[in-house]
């Protein structure tokens, strides 16, 4: 059974920095690309990154691009989302998903002073 959870959300500053972790489990990790993506108030999923099943090619938005690292570590089945220099339009639940369509239950991340 594919179980995707998230963590490290919090409520944060502007310009501050998170780190967001997702504990996978029940498929081959290496296999499979896996993402970040967002949902902000009142509006739909926004992708955020990707990295594929090697740990290489990491793409990001245009609207994160430069401040948010995707990373995964093979050893713990885990993908990481570095964020930083956070903006209060960051705010939003962050989901992993694996690309056969799974999504973990989220974590929220609020940036405001």
């Amino acid at each position: 059974q594919v179980q995707l959870v998230e963590s490290g959300g919090a409520l944060v500053q502007p310009g501050g920095s998170l780190r967001l972790s997702c504990a996978a489990s029940g498929f081959v990790f290496s296999s499979y690309t896996m993402m970040w993506v967002r949902q902000a108030p009142g509006k739909g999923i926004e992708w955020v990154s990707s990295i594929n099943g090697a740990g290489r090619n990491p793409r990001y938005a245009d609207s994160v691009k430069g401040r948010f690292i995707i990373s995964r570590d093979a050893a713990k089945d885990t993908l990481y989302l570095q964020m930083n220099n956070l903006k209060p339009e960051d705010t939003a639940v962050y989901f992993c998903e694996q690309a056969g369509g799974y999504r973990g239950q989220g974590t929220q991340v609020t940036v405001s002073s």
